[in-house]
């Protein structure tokens, strides 16, 4: 039988060492104490750690998901969706259509509250990658189901980097981006040659980011649709809005003046 050690922070009279014994096969109540900091120099069983997996789950037409991101939500027992349910969580509705059997695993339900204050959103993310981290003590791997690719502005990072911070393995399983399903859609190229291409989120301030040559992805483009279609209005510029990229809802609006003034979440805008 493996143990390892744990430092538990004392708040009132500053940090100090208390050893407590944990059975490593079981991890038990390792999710349940607050601030814990557990090393990974003191665990020894590592092999019976679970890992966990960002899972691209592609742009929303499930034929576009890889055979990596198949099999690997597959062999995992347990997945974790971005919302309150799985019911309420596009990617995992996107999984169901490719992965058998997936309405049996065990769901880690990870929503996260939409606002832009850092110290909420960190909380948040603690609380789920400790959610993780309690089956991956069990030795249970998890999927976590996120639209597009892991890597581009997606909730999974945050959550993948608490994950390996405390020791645990963490693994990112590419999915198409969006975008590139977007200009698949309207046969188009993004970058051409020496052209450059410029991913931005919209739901922040990018007017300055306009003036960039080549192509501008505008990601989350429905948070602030109606400042930023007045801006590209104002611009004359040269834009294609798609609304649902491979889903059944799917809209593509082909300028600027057809875009209305509220869209869905999955909403991008390509700006040339």
């Amino acid at each position: 039988m493996s143990f390892f050690k744990i430092t538990k922070p004392n708040q009132s009279r500053g940090p100090i060492d208390t050893e407590q014994k944990y059975d490593i096969l079981s991890c038990n109540g390792l999710a349940d104490i607050c601030g814990v900091q557990v090393s990974a120099l003191l665990r020894k069983d590592e092999g019976m750690r679970g890992t966990l997996y960002g899972v691209g789950v592609g742009p929303g037409n499930p034929k576009l998901m890889t055979c990596l991101a198949i099999e690997t939500i597959e062999r995992c027992p347990v997945i974790a969706v971005p919302a309150k349910g799985r019911d309420y969580a596009l990617s995992y509705k996107i999984a169901s259509g490719m992965v058998k059997g997936l309405e049996e695993k065990e769901c880690l339900n990870l929503s996260t509250p939409m606002t832009r204050n850092r110290e909420i959103l960190e909380r948040n993310y603690a609380r789920a990658a400790e959610q993780i981290i309690a089956c991956l003590c069990k030795g249970k791997d998890v999927a976590y189901l996120t639209l597009g690719d892991p890597a581009i502005y997606s909730t999974y990072i945050y959550i993948h980097r608490m994950v390996r911070e405390q020791g645990y393995p963490a693994e990112m399983i590419n999915g198409v981006p969006s975008f590139c399903a977007a200009a698949a859609k309207l046969g188009e190229s993004l970058a051409d040659r020496a052209q450059q291409l410029h991913i931005l989120p919209s739901s922040y301030s990018i007017e300055e980011a306009l003036d960039y040559p080549g192509t501008k992805v505008l990601m989350k483009a429905a948070s602030r649709l109606p400042e930023v279609k007045k801006l590209l209005e104002e611009r004359g510029t040269d834009a294609v809005m798609i609304e649902n990229c491979g889903l059944e809802d799917e809209h593509i609006y082909l300028s600027v003046q057809e875009m209305p003034e509220t869209a869905g979440y999955y909403t991008i805008i390509l700006v040339r």
